[in-house]
């Protein structure tokens, strides 16, 4: 109920009443099972999105989608997000391995991987993280080595959401041994019977029941043809996957966070201490008041952002959106956590117990600040690109000269 559609357009305020039918029908019970991590995957979910034709709507209609934009996408992730992160998460995938493919693959792919998984028929996952980082993707040490036409991978990646499951997963492996790491990998797309093994099934604090594991290669060959894109230039496809990462990260979040505010200002307004209702105590309404800034702020940042990349993939802007999708994706996960704290503080003892689902979107969002780059690394790419743009001509005022002695030179010392 909280959230609101000022910042779009009739046809992305019509999907997100489309998306919150498809949420509604969802079984609280598959969330429960999930939790108690009682199944494998939500198959069923992922399958009846895709018969909704709710899943890759960014992809054109060639290929299944619906030919919507970032700012589609943002809605309909928001209302996903409700249902909290492992569902979230699982239908986010089609949106981040399918891009690769639609960006990069051949036509022989997108046939083979990009149309099964926006049917809901086939399951993907990527393959990022590796036991010896997580951040420093660019220190990937899978390889894989050219014999022939084929290549044959050698190494592991962690935390593979879907990886007990997955059909096949979208993988980056060094394949140049002596160049930076930037300049050294390629993509590939691996399928789960080429014989990738499944050595850990991961317990987590939270986003249960998506066959979470780690997966290793032992010398898999996998034909040339499943190569995505050129040798050693991988840099541009992970650069590119980082946009939905991200952008379905911030909204994700939003959408997780919203029914703990929602279910703290139902409560607040029947509890009673001290013989009022405790949304009369300014303790109490003020954390609501907080909270619901926070995620209007987050909401119309995320936008901003799958806004920027619309009109940079349309040609309309030549400002790489890169900094706003990484401010989103901090903003939004971290007024989250926030935001889900304070719920439980205001449901007080209760909201600590099993008889409200706030307890699991704790443990839940509490992931949002760590994965698809921890938010120290979003803090870093910004941070990066305000030094970048500040160095570049500009047209603005000189600030420096509204101060009154502007002209004292000799008092300005940097050295």
């Amino acid at each position: 109920m909280l959230e609101n559609n000022f910042l779009n357009t009739e046809e992305e305020a019509k999907l997100r009443e489309e998306v919150k039918d498809f949420v509604r029908s969802v079984d609280p019970e598959l969330i429960r099972k999930m939790d108690r991590d009682e199944i494998e995957y939500p198959f069923e979910f992922v399958a009846e999105a895709g018969k909704r034709g709710l899943l890759g709507l960014r992809f054109s209609e060639e290929y299944g989608g619906r030919g919507l934009t970032w700012t589609a996408e943002s809605v309909a992730m928001e209302e996903v997000g409700v249902l909290g992160f492992g569902l979230g998460c699982a239908y986010a995938m089609v949106s981040i391995v399918g891009e690769a493919i639609y960006r990069f693959g051949s036509e022989w792919q997108k046939e083979e991987f990009l149309k099964p998984i926006i049917r809901g028929e086939k399951i993907s996952a990527e393959g990022l993280t590796e036991p010896r980082g997580g951040s420093d993707f660019f220190g990937t040490t899978t390889k894989a080595e050219k014999k022939g036409n084929k290549w044959v991978l050698n190494g592991e990646k962690r935390f593979i959401a879907g990886g007990k499951v997955a059909d096949f997963y979208f993988i980056y492996a060094r394949t140049h041994p002596a160049a930076p790491g930037h300049q050294a990998l390629t993509a590939f797309i691996v399928e789960r019977d080429m014989g990738v093994e499944i050595q850990e099934i991961y317990s987590l604090l939270g986003c249960r029941g998506i066959g979470t594991a780690r997966i290793v290669f032992k010398d898999v060959e996998v034909p040339d043809e499943y190569r995505v894109g050129e040798v050693n230039k991988a840099r541009q496809i992970f650069n590119r996957m980082m946009v939905p990462e991200r952008l379905t990260s911030a909204a994700a979040a939003i959408g997780a966070a919203r029914p703990a505010l929602e279910l703290a200002i139902k409560y607040s307004d029947k509890r009673k201490a001290f013989g009022r209702k405790i949304r009369e105590f300014q303790a109490v309404s003020f954390k609501v008041a907080e909270s619901l800034t926070k995620l209007d702020a987050a909401r119309a940042l995320t936008h901003t952002a799958a806004r920027a990349v619309d009109l940079y993939d349309a040609g309309l802007s030549k400002e790489d959106p890169r900094r706003l999708v990484s401010e989103a994706k901090y903003f939004a996960t971290q007024a989250a956590w926030e935001v889900v704290n304070d719920a439980m503080q205001i449901l007080g003892g209760i909201g600590y117990t099993q008889v409200y689902p706030i307890e699991r979107m704790l443990r839940d969002i509490r992931l949002g600040i760590i994965w698809t780059g921890s938010n120290e690394i979003m803090k870093l790419l910004v941070q990066h690109e305000a030094y970048r743009l500040m160095q570049l001509p500009s047209r603005d005022r000189d600030f420096e000269m509204d101060a009154m002695e502007w002209y004292k030179e000799v008092e300005k010392v940097f050295e």
